[in-house]
């Protein structure tokens, strides 16, 4: 497998190419809230430039960090990284000459490979789903209870009042509920949209939810988001106390997550990039602009590595 390494887009110290530097990254995105792939040579056999404890990570956004294995190694583990993000579940990948496997564990994925080096790889991709994240705008009774008991689910809550939220505060998988009993709740409502949140709850009436349907309709708000608006929040238990409307609202939230309401999955950008077989290697690569090609008349052809396309072009006879 070709030296040529798997690198993240924003440095993060020299551990991140040892491995601990990945487990920082890996902590720091944990408590970030964004979902993510770790994944771990846990077995190899040379020429190959991955090593045994070498680690890297795929994240949910399409961001790669570390070191798994050289480019033919590299197109692989994003394609099943992205797999492993989407199934929620672990897996077993074996990478090489089929030759090389032996007797692989049940259940491993082996991709055949031939690329010149002729090394074999066995990773470990440990998908890695964040704790949901509970942002709770208000100091109501209610706020607090509903505060406590999702805590006691160990999800990330934040319980704030109104004049400290933002939607900085919120990621695409947060989840808000708006507890501020009328006062100021469109203000509220405006900037929580703007962060395009899972899901925004306000606690209301149903009468009022109407009225703040159409307020903010009048200050922009779409009708995607508007239609999105849980008001009032938590599931219809009738006439209720407000322990049991945050009861309501908590079990509201469970039964979507549950339901994959609020599961993170590979950023459409990553699994729509367009792929390619190199004709010498068979390996499947991702086309983008650093990819080696080589055209010849009207056709392009893509290789996992410089070294693919000088065979190929000696074999066709171009430069």
């Amino acid at each position: 497998m070709s030296s040529s390494g798997l690198v993240g887009p924003e440095p993060v110290g020299e551990g991140a190419v040892e491995g601990w530097g990945v487990i920082e990254r890996a902590t720091e995105l944990a408590r970030s809230g964004e979902a993510f792939v770790l994944a771990t040579v846990v077995w190899r056999e040379g020429p190959t430039s991955g090593q045994r404890g070498s680690r890297a990570i795929y994240t949910a956004a399409g961001e790669m960090y570390g070191w798994i294995g050289g480019a033919c190694a590299e197109p692989v583990f994003i394609r099943e990284a992205i797999a492993t993000l989407e199934a929620g579940t672990p897996r077993l990948l074996a990478l090489g000459a089929s030759d090389r496997f032996g007797d692989l564990p049940q259940g491993t994925t082996a991709v055949p490979m031939s690329c010149q080096s002729e090394g074999a790889l066995q990773i470990y991709l440990e998908p890695v789903v964040a704790a949901p994240h509970l942002v709770i705008v208000g100091g109501s009774p209610m706020a607090t209870t509903l505060s406590v008991l999702a805590a006691q689910l160990d999800w990330r809550v934040e319980l704030v009042d109104r004049a400290e939220f933002s939607e900085g505060l919120l990621t695409p998988q947060s989840m808000v509920v708006v507890a501020t009993q009328g006062h100021g709740d469109e203000d509220v409502l405006v900037a929580a949209f703007k962060a395009d949140p899972a899901y925004v709850g306000l606690v209301s009436s149903a009468r009022r939810g109407r009225s703040v349907r159409t307020l903010l309709a009048d200050q922009g708000v779409g009708e995607t988001q508007l239609g999105a608006l849980r008001a009032p929040a938590g599931l219809d238990l009738g006439s209720t106390s407000h322990k049991e409307v945050a009861v309501s609202i908590l079990a509201e939230l469970v039964q979507l997550r549950a339901q994959g309401a609020f599961a993170a999955t590979a950023s459409a950008q990553a699994s729509a990039t367009p792929a390619a077989v190199d004709p010498v290697c068979g390996m499947t690569v991702q086309v983008d602009p650093a990819t080696p090609s080589l055209q010849i008349g009207d056709e392009v052809f893509y290789f996992c590595c410089a070294g693919c396309r000088t065979t190929f072009a000696r074999e066709r006879g171009v430069a």
